[in-house]
């Protein structure tokens, strides 16, 4: 279980924002402009550096893209299905329902590279190519109609789309940056993780989850339980290489995206319930992303 501390820097993050916030002169005011940064210029530049860097082979990928495709849409339909539940809170669910298809995509990069050295981040990014558009897609909508707002808009100016979609299209095209914009860009998004997750801290109230807590619990199964146990057996139906299957399996098991909370806050939404539930999806993620892993050696060998 070697690999639960490469999720343990990010809680501890989490929990150094919560701190700051609450017991320095680094209050609440700091934070939000905080966040906006984070949201609007670190985690674009991130998410555009990554697929830049990583080069992609669409044909050899095609069976891998399916997978996190049809893995995140069901994800999707789940979480989506939560409205319909007695009692559900919708402003709740809006904010909420993300936590349970989103990824956190600079900890997958980090982790396909230990299972899988340079092919396995390889791998992983096409994932993120192809599944962060449908991923903000899918939580901009309904917040977006719980909060008035005109999804073709949010989705045309989503700062987390364009910059993926910007991505894809120069690593398709081969574009090359000369190494002084490249090592530029590469640093501005090295910050997005860690004041992120301080943000995710810096507004994180512990009662937030008390709000819904069996909605807060039906998300982060799907997210931990349901989406990695369908990824493995639709992986291994569609004949995937062992490397691609371990992809793909890690890929489902992800904690939540941190950036979640920023963009429920941005868009209106309940920032606390869902700084809650980054919190403990990145807890759960210490302890079961490796054990689905182990359990994807253990069920399917080779």
């Amino acid at each position: 279980m070697r690999d639960i501390l490469l999720l343990l820097p990010d809680f501890l993050l989490i929990v150094v924002g919560f701190l700051v916030c609450r017991h320095t002169a680094l209050n609440r005011p700091v934070w939000e402009s905080m966040e906006k940064l984070v949201y609007h210029l670190l985690f674009p530049v991130l998410l555009f550096t990554s697929i830049v860097r990583n080069p992609l082979s669409p044909g050899e990928a095609a069976s891998l893209a399916l997978g996190g495709v049809v893995t995140v849409t069901l994800g999707m339909g789940l979480a989506f299905a939560l409205k319909r539940w007695p009692g559900v809170d919708p402003m709740l669910h809006a904010s909420g329902a993300q936590t349970a298809f989103r990824f956190n995509s600079y900890v997958a990069l980090a982790m396909a590279e230990r299972l899988g050295g340079a092919a396995g981040v390889a791998q992983m990014a096409v994932l993120v190519a192809v599944c962060v558009p449908l991923c903000n897609a899918g939580a901009v909508l309904p917040l977006a109609r719980h909060g008035g707002h005109h999804l073709g808009r949010e989705l045309m100016r989503n700062p987390l789309i364009l910059s993926t979609l910007g991505g894809l299209a120069a690593n398709l095209l081969g574009l090359q940056f000369p190494d002084a914009v490249g090592t530029t860009l590469q640093r501005i998004g090295q910050a997005a993780l860690p004041l992120g997750l301080m943000a995710v801290g810096a507004g994180l109230q512990l009662g937030g989850l008390a709000a819904a807590p069996k909605l807060a619990a039906a998300l982060l199964t799907i997210r931990h339980a349901l989406l990695p146990a369908f990824a493995m057996a639709f992986g291994v139906w569609l004949g995937l290489p062992q490397l691609q299957l371990t992809v793909l399996v890690a890929f489902a098991a992800m904690p939540t995206a941190s950036s979640a909370y920023v963009l429920a806050v941005r868009m209106g939404g309940n920032g606390p319930f869902v700084a809650g539930l980054v919190t403990v999806s990145t807890v759960l993620g210490m302890f079961l992303l490796p054990a689905w892993i182990a359990l994807r050696f253990a069920l399917v060998s080779g």
